[in-house]
């Protein structure tokens, strides 16, 4: 134990705890330091509003900078009666870290972003919550290793904590599941301010993080919890060595049912470490908003993503040439990543998944998409608006590939009466499709308004690129039909029994479970948090019965 953490003891043991919000607020200033408690109006709206909506402003906003830092400042917290909510990169659209009181405080940990160890003999990685995707990536691409899933989208931004509550998924997913299908074990801080060991480190005498499953799996339990049970401090992962050759290839299809049928099939055969198909809509957007310097950034990024001088020369040369035109106007289209350990493997997957894609009707075309994706996997997160400064927000059904069809067509059979209004107010939809792993299908469906930007739409794009863009007046209108077409999708996945990931407030959880399984729910949350005081409202949990 360190000297420092020693003097954060004796400074939480000296003092009786207090209620009195301006008190505690100067306690968790001695505690943690000035520069890491603020109450500063615009950094709390900042961190009280996701991608999709705001919430009540909290109190206060900490960054502690280690796990014990956060412990105490947690246990000063719920003792006082206080509501604390972890927050990750910020990227999520349904309410997680919105607070619902300003009776709150929002834990940032982006200061804890720390890689702790890498085991390369043990194939192991330890990280604190705030590390993120990118910088993860960045580590171990010098050893020649990866995570199996390495990482979303927005993995720039995005971390580990946020990953794991919420089921991180993209890179690596169609052959490596989510975030949470690699994870070995967990640190968390408890309501009480305790920290919890899960995994074979949380046995007495083990030295190591390197088994989950040695009797109940008590990681899985902090998984997809949307942060409800604690707050995510450290994560250990298993890795993997990085594929020594990569394969692309992608495909058109003239309707959404026959690009799905080939995405699962290729999904369903385990030959892919990427499969998804976007909608003609998406692909449109995603050229349009490239411009001509973001795409000789991106020409620079695959060939220095291929192997050899030559061959990334080749690939970048073949990119160019195709351009935008590289997936045909109209088009639903299915792209894949597939890797191994040489290019003889790498080339029968590929060509696996050209029979398959064929065989439904596809129409092979450049591969210009998964090629430019896998090059630079962690772009600027300009996309957080559209390319004319629209604002988006998706929702996600993971169901059985047997069930993928049908539940396509449910999306558009809810969305089809909103049309004419949608129309009126210029709401339009995309359509996303991804493989998970060899057994799950996810659909979803993505809605497009201008309206008012919040916090992150402000903070996140590059400056030069959000200069470039016109913020549209508040459209309270508009929100409110997107709103209620959200609130139809999300009664419609309910219906169907589907999954979903960053289930946050928006997905009900806790009322769509068998009573058992909700009671056993219940009685975990009241055990961890028996006031109800860490992220209520999360997974349908109240804050105190």
């Amino acid at each position: 134990m360190s000297a420092g953490t020693e003097q954060i003891k004796d400074r939480v043991a000296t003092e009786p705890f207090v209620t009195d919000q301006q008190v505690l607020i100067q306690r968790l200033r001695r505690v943690l330091g000035d520069e890491a408690v603020s109450t500063d109006l615009s950094a709390r709206e900042a961190v009280s509003a996701d991608v999709y909506s705001g919430g009540a402003t909290c109190s206060a906003v900490i960054r502690p900078q280690d796990a014990d830092a956060l412990a105490h400042a947690v246990r000063l917290l719920t003792t006082g009666g206080v509501q604390v909510i972890a927050r990750g990169g910020g990227l999520s659209y349904t309410g997680g870290y919105v607070p619902l009181s300003e009776n709150s405080v929002v834990v940032d940990l982006s200061a804890m972003n720390r890689i702790t160890d890498i085991s390369v003999q043990d194939m192991t990685i330890t990280v604190e919550a705030g590390v993120t995707w990118q910088q993860i990536h960045e580590a171990l691409t010098p050893l020649g290793l990866r995570l199996p899933f390495f990482g979303t989208f927005s993995g720039r931004r995005a971390t580990v904590g946020g990953g794991l509550s919420n089921g991180a998924l993209f890179h690596g997913t169609a052959r490596y599941g989510t975030a949470a299908d690699s994870v070995l074990g967990l640190e968390v801080v408890l309501a009480d301010g305790s920290r919890l060991v899960t995994g074979q480190a949380g046995f007495r005498n083990a030295s190591r993080q390197y088994y989950r499953t040695c009797g109940p799996d008590l990681t899985g339990l902090f998984l997809h919890d949307a942060g409800a049970l604690g707050i995510k401090v450290q994560a250990t992962f298993r890795m993997i060595e990085a594929p020594a050759a990569l394969g692309y290839a992608s495909f058109a299809f003239t309707e959404v049912a026959a690009a799905a049928r080939a995405l699962a099939a290729i999904g369903r055969a385990g030959i892919a470490e990427d499969a998804y198909v976007f909608d003609p809509e998406t692909t449109a957007k995603n050229l349009s908003a490239t411009s001509t310097r973001q795409g000789l950034a991106m020409l620079k990024a695959v060939a220095r993503a291929e192997s050899g001088w030559l061959r990334g020369s080749v690939a970048a040369f073949r990119m160019a040439l195709a351009g935008r035109g590289a997936v045909p106007e109209g088009a639903w289209s299915l792209h894949v990543s597939c890797a191994g350990n040489s290019m003889a493997a790498v080339r029968h997957d590929v060509q696996r998944c050209r029979t398959l894609a064929l065989a439904e009707g596809g129409r092979q075309i450049a591969d210009s998409v998964p090629r430019a994706v896998r090059a630079q996997p962690f772009p600027p997160l300009n996309g957080v608006l559209g390319p004319k400064g629209e604002r988006w927000a998706a929702l996600n059904a993971k169901v059985a590939h047997s069930d993928a069809l049908a539940m396509i067509d449910a999306v558009e059979q809810v969305i089809a009466p909103y049309r004419a209004r949608m129309e009126t107010h210029g709401v339009t939809t995309t359509q996303l499709l991804i493989a998970i792993s060899n057994h799950a299908f996810s659909v979803e469906p993505v809605l497009h308004w201008r309206d008012e930007w919040l916090p992150i739409h402000r903070s996140s794009p590059d400056d030069d690129h959000l200069a470039t863009l016109e913020e549209p007046a508040a459209d309270p209108a508009t929100r409110a039909l997107v709103a209620d077409i959200r609130a139809a999708l999300v009664a419609m996945f309910a219906e169907h029994g589907a999954a979903s990931n960053q289930l946050g407030k928006t997905y009900p959880h806790l009322e769509m479970l068998r009573p058992e399984t909700a009671a056993l729910l219940r009685g975990i949350k009241r055990q961890l948090d028996p006031d109800g005081l860490v992220n209520p409202g999360v997974l349908g949990l109240p804050g105190k019965d």
